[in-house]
Order: C-alpha cells, then sequence, then structure tokens
C-alpha cells in the first residue's frame, strides 16, 4: 500500500515513517507538515492510505477530510481521545490511534486498512515483519448480538462494561443488560480500542465511563471493577492525566 503521512510536528512524522519501516508492502510516498500541501498532491496522485493528524494550524483532519471527493482509508493519529465518536460517522476513517503510538497498536490498524483494500481489491496482499493470526474489521458504530435467535444491535458508546461468566459474557449498557454465549476475547476483537480497555482477565470497560480509579480498582456506574497489575499502565497511559 502507497501511504503518506500528514502531521504539522516533525517529530510525530519521523515516528510514523519508522513505524510504517517495519510493515512491509507499506511505502511511504510523501511527508506533509499541512493539510494545503497534501491537498495539492492528492489532485495529481493516488494514494491507498493516509496517517492523518487531527488537529493541526490550517485545517483540522475532519476538516481536511471534508475537501476529497473519494478519500483514500485513513488512520487519524491524535493525542486527543475526545473525537473518537466522530470519527465513526465517516466511512473512509478505518482507524483512530492515540499517541503516543505502539507499534502492536499501529500494527492493527495497518491491518484493518489491509481489510478494507482486500474487501474492493480480492488480489491484494500485505506481507508483515512481525507475525500476527489475529483479524480486525473496520470501525463501526455498532455490533449486533445472538439473544434468543434474534439479532439485537449495541451501539459501542452506550456499553459501559463488559464482564466474563463461565462460556457467556454479560454486557452492560446504559438502556438494559445482555446475556451472550460467547468469549470475552471475542468480543474484545469486534469493539474499537479507542473507546475500550481489557482491565481484568474478566472485564473490558468502556474508559470513557470511569467515574473514579482507586489503588487497584476502577468506579463505572456503581460497579467496582478490579485492575489487574499487567493491565494498569496502558490504562495510566489511555487517560487524559492533569
Amino acid at each position: 500500500m502507497n501511504c503518506i503521512i500528514i502531521d504539522d510536528e516533525v517529530t510525530a512524522r519521523a515516528i510514523v515513517s519508522h513505524l510504517c519501516s517495519q510493515v512491509d508492502n507499506l511505502d511511504v510516498i510523501e511527508e506533509f507538515p499541512s493539510a494545503i500541501s497534501a491537498m495539492k498532491f492528492l489532485n495529481r496522485n493516488d494514494i491507498d492510505l493516509i496517517f492523518l493528524d487531527l488537529h493541526m494550524p490550517d485545517y483540522s483532519g475532519f476538516d481536511f477530510i471534508e475537501t476529497l471527493k473519494n478519500p483514500p482509508r485513513i488512520i487519524l493519529t491524535t493525542s486527543d481521545k475526545n473525537f473518537a465518536i466522530e470519527a465513526f460517522g465517516y466511512d473512509c476513517i478505518v482507524d483512530y490511534l492515540l499517541k503516543p503510538i505502539t507499534f502492536p497498536r499501529f500494527l492493527k490498524s495497518v491491518q484493518k486498512a489491509q481489510n478494507e483494500k482486500v474487501v474492493s481489491i480480492p488480489e491484494a496482499s500485505i506481507s508483515l515483519k512481525h507475525n500476527t493470526n489475529e483479524s480486525f474489521s473496520p470501525m463501526e458504530k455498532e455490533m449486533y448480538v445472538n439473544i434468543d435467535r434474534r439479532l439485537v444491535k449495541i451501539e459501542f458508546e452506550d456499553i459501559y462494561l463488559i464482564e466474563a461468566k463461565g462460556d457467556y459474557i454479560l454486557i452492560k449498557t446504559e438502556k438494559k443488560n445482555y446475556t451472550v454465549h460467547s468469549t470475552l476475547k471475542k468480543i474484545e476483537e469486534k469493539l474499537p480500542d479507542v473507546l475500550f480497555l481489557k482491565v481484568h482477565r474478566s472485564y473490558i470497560i468502556n474508559i470513557n465511563k470511569i467515574i473514579d480509579i482507586e489503588d487497584n480498582s476502577v468506579l463505572i456506574a456503581k460497579n467496582v471493577i478490579p485492575i489487574s497489575r499487567s493491565n494498569r499502565p496502558e490504562l495510566m497511559r489511555r487517560l487524559n492525566l492533569l
């Protein structure tokens, strides 16, 4: 896949470019410090994927997308988690990467973009320098679960907690709770990473629903959820700490 990087920060462009270099068949064609300079390039060139900073001086990432008639696949890169829901409204956005970007998370985004490409161009393929057997679906606003032989739609933003209960999972939402025959691992693959985090072997939480954190537990609604020692650092990194 041919890609470009748009970010007003030199260091941020360098980091994304280095991450791209770790993935075979992902070629950085050009880097741009502004959306305006990238527009001129896109008028003359076809690109498969754009790594796009959300906040820039001249245009925001969303403003830039609105100027494109046929936008390619786009992965947003930002330190701001507050626009994830808005990003779901754009079909061209396949993922929302929070800075600082780790390679496993970056690789997952590239897989999402590649899966989009396979849908429209079946013969396309990607070779990764780091092996992975996972498959990922594009960003969506909701999922469907099988409840008593009915497919029930659940909005991601309504979910505040998912708990493993043997061969079942309990999905708690602001409206009602759902018991589904599935595993925590299986549903984790379908959830947008920008909203959800596994904090314990038995719990996945919506980080936007956190009320309070104390020691090794987190309060969501009226539920006190344990945080495992291995998952605590990632939770702290994801929070907007003062």
